[in-house]
């Protein structure tokens, strides 16, 4: 590979580098902040709550965090710079998103405790029917999150990723460079079966006052999305597959692609 082609190769590289990562470090900053939204799936879809009984002492519905939507997208992506980066690209992406979101939280601790202005107070003291509202309160109680969570967010996200890329790899050298779906589903379905519970164990059963029954209950709810959202976004998978590879021409995807299979160092 002559100069020229060099440089073309890694423009090419480094341009879709910034591409996932952007994509990647949006959607897991997204996905906590918005996170503290609880939604219900049944009333989503127009149906009526399960009540499923875990434990004979839990009543258990399909509610789940709006965090949980994207967070699939997040996997995804992953996968994908797992494809083309190998282990470091998804260790280095890691490890700058785990700092920007431990940033997000300390910017948010921080203004959420400085005083609300009068004004502010007084132009939104009711709501749309005229009931009193508490702007502030209600600014503080969105945005802030307890130090369990913010500890079981980080926590779960890391070893979440981590597992991620090694079950990734350790398929992909089992199915070489086809059945993408199957290394991508597989690492997905263990990283997030892990990601579901560590962080509802930490934030609310170490940091919080939750039964180990709720935590395993919940911890079920939102594997039971994920794992279905996994399998139905597998075609989006392909479809990014092709237009990077697309982007990149046949001979750099597949040099990146080798690239990336010979990192066989562990995280």
């Amino acid at each position: 590979m002559n100069d020229l082609q060099e440089k073309h190769y890694q423009t090419k590289k480094t341009n879709l580098f910034i591409i996932l990562s952007g994509i990647f470090l949006t959607n897991a900053i997204l996905a906590e902040i918005i996170g503290v939204k609880i939604f219900s799936g049944e009333l989503t879809l127009g149906l009526s709550p399960v009540g499923w009984t875990f434990f004979d002492e839990y009543v258990l519905d399909f509610n789940l965090t709006a965090g949980a939507v994207i967070w699939p997208i997040v996997f995804i992506t992953t996968d994908i710079i797992n494809e083309y980066f190998g282990k470091k690209g998804v260790r280095k992406i890691s490890f700058i998103t785990a700092a920007f979101i431990l940033y997000v939280f300390v910017v948010i601790v921080f203004v959420t405790k400085l005083p609300p202005a009068p004004f502010w107070l007084e132009v939104n003291s009711t709501d749309s029917e005229g009931n009193p509202f508490d702007i502030n309160y209600a600014f503080d109680t969105i945005f802030r999150q307890g130090l369990g969570i913010i500890i079981g967010s980080l926590v779960a996200f890391l070893i979440g990723q981590f597992l991620d890329v090694y079950v990734f790899q350790k398929l992909r050298k089992i199915t070489g460079a086809k059945m993408i779906w199957l290394r991508a589903t597989g690492s997905t379905l263990v990283s997030q079966f892990i990601d579901s519970f560590v962080v509802l164990g930490i934030a609310f059963y170490i940091f919080g006052n939750w039964s180990l029954a709720q935590i395993i209950a919940v911890g079920i709810i939102n594997y039971i999305y994920k794992f279905s959202v996994a399998i139905l976004l597998t075609p989006l998978l392909y479809v990014g597959h092709g237009l990077i590879d697309r982007y990149l021409g046949p001979e750099i995807a597949l040099k990146m692609t080798e690239e990336a299979a010979e990192d066989t160092s562990f995280m």
